[in-house]
């Protein structure tokens, strides 16, 4: 299905965090999200319009402690202005060859701006959700029905040479949606506890401490965050261990957790030395055996020129900010990698493309050896959560880290207008209290069977006029 691309809008509005957040080397406590709105034209005229959100994160698309937060957040809007401008001036294609046709010069051009090719890759990542969006809503059809029947075009590209005969179209007609997903609840490096660790309470009637996430949303997948020094990390998985071993013996139930490194250790043999000590800690038997895998400890510039073999005989080990390219999770097949994170903001049709590789190679491996996992918390409640969730449910990912609900008070702040149309058109995902729109989390899982829905995961569309227009 061919269309051309008649209007793109880049806007933006402030979003501010109801606790402090530690986000790898900066601790965030605001930050702006960003939305696209696409413009299509069909080749019979017929117009539709679509939309794709996502925050603004510093220090997590570019780590160089040397760069501020702001400058962080300027390269991305750098990137998104280029896709802007990228986009605007092609000939009529499919959406995945829109996309395809933008990526590699983004890149390129990218560079020369002093962007990475995770930043580079960020602004295509909302525009080619948001003319998805807007191709399904010209058609009346959902985002899985369009991934399933192919509508967006997708194949491996010329230079993919391992998805070569990769049968695409049968592989995207099999994928079945979930109707439900667990929240992984990320426990962060400053989140406290219990109540004695809480310093300054936010006093919303919300959850603060790890034991009162507990008790409201019951989860039972966790995502621990560990910063890099062996001995101060062993100290806060024990305190970790100390509220989840109890709950959960008193359950008579077990808890998953994933170690997520945030690219804190420097090399394999810092990360080892940290496992090690975890296992030989007695008050972590439960916790260690509870971790299904472990995301990115090593920092970017080490993670895929180094064989991490020896640690992935331990767990699973996945790539997420290695995850950079079109090209990333076959270098890291390489070097013991088996596992790469799907995210929104990172591209859907590169998580669509790396779940073929998973089918794929373990298909040859006579095996479950290769796996998609979902991994952001930042996705705010509306467009950005959606979509992510309907991605992830799509490629059979059963939890994923979501955290946007935890740190940012749902939908405060927008027109109530704006509010209502969410939660009307997906009260499965959505309830109101507290005096807010926010997500429902009932026994640790989302519902999310109203994602169906025509368009790219979404029966309402945001308030754009409550926006300021930035390109």
């Amino acid at each position: 299905m061919r269309f051309s691309i008649k209007e793109i809008d880049v806007l933006e509005r402030d979003v501010v965090l109801r606790m402090p957040f530690r986000f790898g080397a900066s601790t965030l406590t605001r930050a702006p999200q960003a939305f696209v709105r696409a413009r299509i034209r069909l080749e019979n005229g017929e117009e539709a319009e679509g939309g794709a959100a996502e925050l603004l994160v510093p220090k997590w698309f570019d780590k160089d402690p040397s760069v501020g937060d702001e400058a962080d957040i300027a390269q991305l809007r750098a990137s998104l202005s280029l896709a802007r401008e990228s986009y605007a001036v092609l000939g009529a294609n499919t959406a995945f060859g829109h996309s395809i046709d933008v990526y590699g010069p983004q890149i390129a051009i990218g560079a020369l701006q002093g962007m990475n090719s995770l930043v580079a890759c960020y602004g295509p990542a909302l525009v080619d959700r948001a003319l998805l969006d807007a191709l399904c809503r010209a058609l009346g059809i959902s985002f899985y029905e369009a991934v399933q029947k192919n509508i967006a075009g997708i194949q491996a590209p010329g230079w993919q040479a391992d998805l070569a005969a990769f049968d695409m179209d049968a592989f995207l007609e099999g994928l079945k949606p979930l109707k439900a997903i667990a929240a992984r609840h990320t426990v962060g490096l400053l989140d406290p506890l219990v109540a004695g660790d809480v310093k300054r309470p936010v006093g919303d009637g919300l959850p603060e401490t790890l034991e009162e996430v507990l008790a409201r949303y019951g989860h039972r997948w966790f995502k621990i965050k560990v910063g890099g020094d062996a001995q101060a990390d062993v100290e806060r998985l024990t305190a970790i261990a100390a509220v989840l071993d109890p709950h959960f013996e008193k359950l008579a139930q077990p808890y998953h957790t994933t170690l997520d490194g945030n690219e804190q250790y420097y090399d394999v043999e810092a990360f080892l030395e940290l496992w090690r000590r975890v296992k030989a800690e007695p008050r972590l038997k439960r916790l260690a055996s509870s971790v299904v895998f472990i995301e990115q400890p090593l920092a970017r510039q080490n993670a895929l020129s180094s064989d991490v073999s020896e640690l992935a005989e331990e767990k699973p080990m996945i790539i997420d900010e290695s995850d950079d390219s079109l090209e990333a999770f076959p270098r890291a097949r390489r070097l013991g990698y088996t596992g790469v994170s799907s995210r929104t903001g990172k591209g859907i049709y590169r998580s669509i493309l790396n779940a073929a590789r998973c089918r794929l190679w373990n298909r040859e491996e006579g095996s479950d050896r290769y796996f998609m996992a979902g991994e952001d918390l930042t996705t705010q409640a509306g467009l950005a959560v959606q979509q992510d969730l309907a991605l992830a449910s799509l490629l059979g990912i059963a939890h994923v880290e979501r955290n946007g609900h935890h740190y940012v008070n749902g939908m405060a702040g927008l027109p109530e207008a704006e509010q209502e149309r969410f939660l009307k058109a997906h009260d499965d995902l959505y309830e109101r209290n507290h005096g807010a729109v926010r997500l429902k989390i009932i026994e640790g899982n989302l519902q999310i069977g109203s994602l169906g829905c025509p368009g790219f995961a979404s029966g309402a569309l945001p308030d754009w006029s409550a926006m300021r227009k930035t390109t």
